[in-house]
């Protein structure tokens, strides 16, 4: 594997005529100019100019993250972490003396998935953290509650939620234990491990109510999907398949008791865009605690919110939205995805005050809405 930088460098320029179209070319063409002053397209012929002068840049103190932080005027960042993590990296920032708000979300996979690698010694360091002994499903969820707290100390307004499907479940409390006790001892079957996520999941929306966090899902992703990368690299190497995936029938157990409660926010992401208009927008349109989230992964693009907004908006509104929040792992294309979004909701916009379905003042407003308030709204920033 090649490991000198400006080898590698050279190679992706050679290659950058593969991103055309994508949403990729997008965010990087958008850094390349606003962020590092490059004023040629990237190829094969300017490459070491461009790495030099990239190279520059990032050497400088107004490219160091906190600066950039600044110049972008993020108001909030959230990262997700696993109950298991002490966040160090979060106390040190706040005893740093720095005024940017970087926050936590609390993300629980790996002690929610019964097939979540380690498993079995996360459940045990989870018990051990939180002071809790869960060896019983009682001891389990103190175990969340305590650490669901710890994460709100912190800055955290919301849960996050990476599930195979969007099943819910709503086990009574017998059933619960008995299924508890399987997965606690690695008896667990594929079909135990799903029915367990999905009695997780209605949990989690019970402590929502409890502690006030926003309650998010990622459903829908089939994971490693290539056993040779996973084998060599790991997880999260870009092997991660979108699925097929129902809602309204999995969501209904946990919408039975939470569907219609005072202060329970619940944002529904996808990776199936054939339900946002058979299934999440009349969802969204229906239930008050119910909001969409932003398209997301493979669809954070300029197709996938054009057509997200007209797919949705005829059912659901706007504000049954959560407006944009950026998913990026690249710092520097928070920019560009925010840039991206604003300018196909103002084209959609635009066409509906063409077509007279909206006034421009209306538009305005929605626009303002969807970039800035709907989002601090949603998640209590």
């Amino acid at each position: 594997v090649e490991a000198d930088p400006r080898k590698v460098w050279r190679r992706f320029a050679e290659h950058y005529h593969l991103f055309r179209g994508t949403p990729t070319r997008a965010w990087l063409d958008h850094a390349f100019t606003t962020l590092f002053g490059l004023d040629e397209r990237l190829s094969a012929r300017n490459a070491d100019a461009c790495f030099d002068q990239i190279s520059q840049c990032l050497a400088m103190p107004s490219f160091r993250p906190r600066a950039l932080f600044e110049r972008f005027r993020v108001e909030a960042l959230a990262t997700t972490e696993s109950p298991l993590d002490d966040l160090r990296w979060h106390k040190m920032i706040r005893v740093s003396g720095w005024n940017g708000r970087v926050i936590t979300a609390y993300r629980p996979d790996a002690v929610v998935d019964p097939q979540f690698d380690g498993f079995a010694e996360n459940l045990r360091r989870f018990g051990e953290i939180a002071d809790e002994d869960v060896g019983s499903f009682e001891g389990y969820l103190n175990a969340h509650r305590k650490r669901r707290a710890f994460f709100a100390e912190m800055g955290a307004t919301s849960t996050d939620h990476g599930h195979p499907s969007a099943q819910t479940a709503d086990l009574s409390r017998n059933e619960t234990r008995a299924l508890y006790a399987k997965v606690r001892h690695g008896e667990a079957s594929p079909e135990d491990a799903e029915i367990f996520r999905a009695q997780m999941l209605t949990e989690m929306a019970a402590m929502s109510l409890e502690d006030g966090l926003v309650m998010q899902l990622h459903p829908g992703s089939l994971r490693n999907h290539n056993p040779l990368l996973h084998a060599s690299f790991g997880r999260d190497i870009g092997a991660d398949i979108p699925t097929a995936t129902e809602y309204a029938r999995a969501l209904k157990p946990l919408l039975d008791r939470f569907g219609n409660a005072r202060g329970f926010t619940f944002i529904l992401f996808t990776l199936d865009e054939t339900a946002y208009g058979r299934e999440l927008a009349p969802l969204a349109g229906h239930y008050p605690c119910l909001r969409l989230g932003p398209p997301w992964w493979f669809f954070d693009s300029y197709e996938g919110m054009r057509r997200f907004r007209e797919i949705v908006t005829e059912t659901a509104g706007f504000y049954n939205t959560v407006g944009f929040n950026d998913d990026t792992r690249a710092f520097c294309s928070i920019p560009a995805r925010h840039d991206v979004a604003r300018r196909v909701d103002c084209g959609y916009l635009a066409e509906l005050v063409a077509t007279h379905r909206l006034d421009e003042d209306e538009a305005q407003e929605v626009a303002l809405d969807l970039a800035y308030r709907l989002p601090k709204a949603a998640y209590k920033l």
